[in-house]
Order: C-alpha cells, then sequence, then structure tokens
C-alpha cells in the first residue's frame, strides 16, 4: 500500500500511510485508539476507498471498489464484530455467498457439512459443522469467522482486535491459528492494542499515530516499552496503588439467585460486597453468570429470590432509573449493545442519564448551549478523539466511543461504579488513563465493581477479588493473597489445597 491518504470532512484518518506485508508472515499494526489503523484495513478489503494512493498485490495495481474484489484477489478479513447469523449452523455460515448446490436452484446442506470438515482437518482448527452458530462460545464463534474466510481461498487474512472478545484459552490458541497460518504460506495482518500478543505472533511490527505511518521494526529488534512509547509518543508509568481504609459497605448481595426460562439457575446464591473506598474484581472465565450479576445489579433483570443493597435502600427488582437514582452508576461489557446507541450523536451519547440534572434541563427542556459546553469538557478530559458534537456515536473509533462511555458513567459521581471489561479493545495509553479514573473514584471513597476478562486487570487494580464459576462465588482473596495459578484453578472450577 502506498501514500494512502483517506479524508472525512476534515478528519484526515489516514496521512501518505505505507505498509509492506510479505509471504508467509504475520505483520502487527499498532497505534493508539483513532490512529487510522482499522480505515487502513478496511481500504485493503475494499469496505473504504481511499482519497489517494495505490495498493499493489504480488506487483499488480488494485482498484477495490468493494469486499467482493478484494475477495477476488485472495484478501480476507475477521471482522471485530462478527459478521455470522446465529441462527444458522456453523456449515451454513461458513459457505454462505458461495454455497454447494444440487442441481440448479437447491442448497447442498451434506456437501456443506463435508466442505466444512475438510477444511477443519485441513487447517486444525475443529468444530460441529452442524452446530447451530448462537450456541457457540465466543471463541468458537471466532473459529467460523477464520473458516469463513479460509473458504473464500484467502491468502492474505486481516484480524481486528481479535482477541479483544476471547478468554486467555481462547487467545493462545487463535495465536497458535495464526502462527499454523503464516507457516501454511499465508499472509496475516493483524490490528492489537495487546503488546505480549505482538511479541508473541508477530515477525515485524508497524506503528502508526495520528493517521500518519511512524516506523516499522522486526520484532526481534523491539520490546514492549519501546512499542507503548512509539504509540503515545511518551512513557507509560506504572501506577502504584497506595493501600487505604474502607468506610462501610456501599454494595451488598446476598444469596443472588437467577433461573432462566428452564429453571436452570445462571446464579446460584452468589454473595459479596463492595465497600467504600475499594475496587473489588470479579474473575471467571465468560459464561460463569458474569453478565447476569450486572444486569440484575443494574435493573435490566430482576432476579429469582436474594437481596441487593445499594447503601441503605433494597434495590432488588426496581428500575434501571431508581437504581441510578439511588446511586449506581454502569460502564457497560458491550459498548454498542448496551452502552451507546450508534444513530445518536455525541452530545446525546454524552447527556444520557445526565438530561435530568439541573444544570443541563429545566421542566423537561434541555439547555442546548449548556450541554454542548458539558460534552465539550468531557471529550476533551477524557481525551476523546472526534471531527464534530453531530458526529454520530458509531462513527468513533471503538477505543475512542469506550473512552465517552468511561467519560459520562464516572462523572455521574455516584457511590457505586460498575466497570464492565472498562478497557476492552482500548490502547495501552487509553488503558493507563481509564484505569487511573477507576483509582480516583476508589480514592474520592466511593465503590468501584470491576469485571474483567483480563486477570492482569483484576489483579493489577483490585483490593479484594472474587471468583465466580457457575454463578456462585468460589473464593475471596485480598491484593496480597491473589496469585494467577489461585484463581486460575478456581474460574476452571479446580479446588485449592492448603499447603501442610
Amino acid at each position: 500500500m502506498k501514500h494512502i491518504t483517506k479524508v472525512y470532512g476534515n478528519l484526515c484518518a489516514n496521512d501518505d500511510v505505507q505498509l509492506k506485508l510479505n509471504q508467509g508472515e504475520i505483520l502487527a499494526v499498532i497505534g493508539e485508539n483513532g490512529a487510522g489503523k482499522s480505515t487502513l484495513m478496511k481500504i485493503l478489503y475494499g469496505l473504504e476507498q481511499p482519497t489517494e494512493g495505490e495498493i499493489y498485490i504480488n506487483g499488480e495495481l488494485q482498484h477495490f471498489r468493494s469486499p467482493h474484489d478484494a475477495m477476488a484477489k485472495k484478501i480476507g478479513m475477521v471482522q471485530q464484530h462478527f459478521m455470522l447469523f446465529k441462527p444458522c449452523t456453523v456449515a451454513e455460515n461458513i459457505v454462505y455467498g458461495n454455497e454447494p448446490r444440487k442441481g440448479r436452484f437447491f442448497f447442498d446442506r451434506e456437501k456443506a457439512v463435508k466442505i466444512t470438515e475438510e477444511l477443519c482437518e485441513k487447517y486444525g482448527l475443529y468444530i460441529d459443522p452442524k452446530r447451530i452458530v448462537g450456541d457457540c462460545p465466543v471463541g468458537l464463534q471466532q473459529r467460523v469467522e477464520i473458516l469463513k474466510v479460509l473458504y473464500q481461498n484467502a491468502d492474505i487474512i486481516i484480524f481486528d482486535e481479535p482477541s479483544a472478545v476471547l478468554t486467555p484459552q481462547e487467545v493462545h490458541e487463535l495465536l497458535n491459528t495464526m502462527k499454523k497460518l503464516a507457516g501454511m504460506g499465508k499472509s496475516i495482518i493483524i490490528i492489537t492494542h495487546k503488546l505480549h500478543e505482538v511479541m508473541e505472533v508477530a515477525d515485524r511490527v508497524m506503528v502508526m499515530r495520528n493517521g500518519k505511518y511512524i516506523t516499522e521494526m522486526n520484532k526481534a529488534d523491539t520490546s514492549i516499552e519501546e512499542m507503548s512509547y512509539l504509540m503515545v509518543g511518551r512513557r507509560i508509568v506504572d501506577t502504584k496503588i497506595e493501600p487505604q481504609k474502607t468506610t462501610g459497605v456501599v454494595l451488598n448481595v446476598e444469596n443472588l439467585v437467577l433461573m432462566d426460562d428452564e429453571k436452570k439457575k445462571i446464579l446460584d446464591g452468589f454473595n459479596m460486597h463492595v465497600d467504600a473506598g475499594e475496587i473489588v474484581g470479579i474473575a471467571g472465565v465468560s459464561g460463569n453468570g458474569q453478565p447476569e450479576l450486572i444486569q440484575c445489579i443494574t435493573g435490566l433483570m430482576k432476579p429469582t429470590s436474594g437481596k441487593i443493597s445499594l447503601g441503605e435502600k433494597d434495590i432488588t427488582g426496581k428500575t434501571v432509573g431508581e437504581i441510578r437514582e439511588a446511586g449506581c452508576a454502569c460502564i457497560p461489557e458491550d459498548r454498542y449493545l448496551w452502552g451507546c446507541a450508534k444513530e445518536a450523536t455525541l452530545t446525546e451519547t454524552a447527556i444520557m442519564a445526565h438530561q435530568d440534572k439541573p444544570e443541563l434541563s429545566r421542566h423537561g427542556l434541555l439547555n442546548m448551549k449548556k450541554i454542548q459546553k458539558f460534552t465539550k469538557r468531557m471529550l476533551e478530559d477524557y481525551d476523546v478523539r472526534y471531527s464534530d458534537l453531530s458526529q454520530k456515536a458509531g462513527e468513533l473509533s471503538g477505543g475512542n466511543i469506550q473512552k465517552l462511555i468511561v467519560a459520562r458513567e464516572v462523572e455521574q459521581n455516584s457511590s457505586l461504579l460498575i466497570a464492565a471489561e472498562p478497557t476492552r479493545g482500548v490502547d495501552i495509553g487509553a488503558m493507563e488513563f481509564i484505569h487511573n479514573r477507576l483509582l480516583e473514584k476508589r480514592k474520592k471513597g466511593d465503590a468501584v465493581l470491576l469485571i474483567s476478562s483480563e486477570l492482569t486487570e483484576i489483579m493489577s487494580l483490585s483490593d479484594r477479588i472474587y471468583v465466580i464459576y457457575n454463578g456462585k462465588a468460589a473464593g475471596e482473596f485480598t491484593r496480597a493473597e491473589a496469585t494467577e495459578e489461585k484463581l486460575g484453578i478456581l474460574m476452571m472450577g479446580g479446588e485449592l489445597h492448603e499447603e501442610k
């Protein structure tokens, strides 16, 4: 890719960027949120056309008007947000768009299953072709996305933030898959913020900042410290967390039970508490009741039994509005499903749950002048990269919309902040920033409940840690007691044996 420039209105997303990819190598493209990485990949995949610049495949000039053109030149992309038909089977998803047929008109389901089995065997990516995709865990859904791309016979495969929603075990499998594909002669581009993954899997690293190409180097010649400096233009400092006294229980969850429609327990007598002035982490493999716990606390689901107290108030089964009013703010785990409306403007997104505050509205009428001032301050304070206040939330990069949602929830000044996957898909600089905001909340004497699939995040920020397994609190540790080994054993359903 030579001299690639992409302009949206007043925003230059890519500014004279170059990229070179060799056969059989893994190239990591890294940079802050809004650095222009995803835009560059969309141009390579034909989702966007460059304002200026050229793309050459095997020395031939290309003009990609759509992903169809890119696929014809053996380029595939595993999207950050999966493009799957969840009610359909694995095989149906994989062959979609190029289905085997019986005669002229009929879909050959048996052949689709056979094709899928052969693909699984060839690439060592095993999955039941007849399984419904909606019933598959996230790691297997991503495997379906990869098999889709391989069915299209792609030689160049782009992975956009591929590990953002995976467990540590699934990440390990994914990185091994990439190495295996590169060993078969496939050329891989991985966009990621997780620099330890870069060190594990990449051959070369390309750095972008503010839409520009900064530099590239061999992985063997760099380090995590150097890459983080090149990404954000400054040194990342490890935050030291000073112990502090807690002052009374803010959130108390007692014997919480939640049953699904088939009377199966999703939460099974879950107990925990969060005190004022502490961060409490919940560690667990995804699918053990974490989302349902958050939804019971915030009022999106009603528990079958048990009690939830916020301060002195019983908030069990109360509405979302009543629970927010009682002093609960929430950074949700899925920024697009729960955190914002993609079509809403940045101003509308910023004031969600703030709109009734007297400084922003009176007698039900919004004061737009004050709201715009409030939004601008929030965007500046939290370093959200945007072009205009009327810009849609869905047009921001994933990391920038995450920072806006974090800003909105922290600025509620509530006694309890639930932070679910607060740094999912954000760069190392934004991660440091968000962590500092959570620690400021703790220092003020508020309570923070942190739910994260990143064990390092849980261990570095939490004063106490609960492990959740099959909807139960399988263990509780102070910061001093917690080790990755202890947490990992309980997360997988094992038992700790006391040392004699």
